[in-house]
């Protein structure tokens, strides 16, 4: 499988939606997101893209 990378910060317009996360994945996205210096907004839209792209959708 793709590695994956912190992304660097673009401009892309966007929508507002509501979703709900697990508090503990929350916790680990907001780590990463200040280790990294990106916005958890962004850092969470990066790992959603990465997981289509390398999605197996045969299963």
């Amino acid at each position: 499988m793709k590695e994956f990378k912190i992304p660097n910060i673009d401009n892309e317009k966007s929508i507002l939606k509501t979703i709900r996360i697990k508090n503990s994945t929350l916790k680990k996205v907001e780590e990463l997101s200040k280790k990294n210096n990106i916005s958890v907004n962004r850092l969470l839209n990066e790992c959603i893209e990465f997981a289509l792209e390398n999605l197996n959708e045969k299963d």
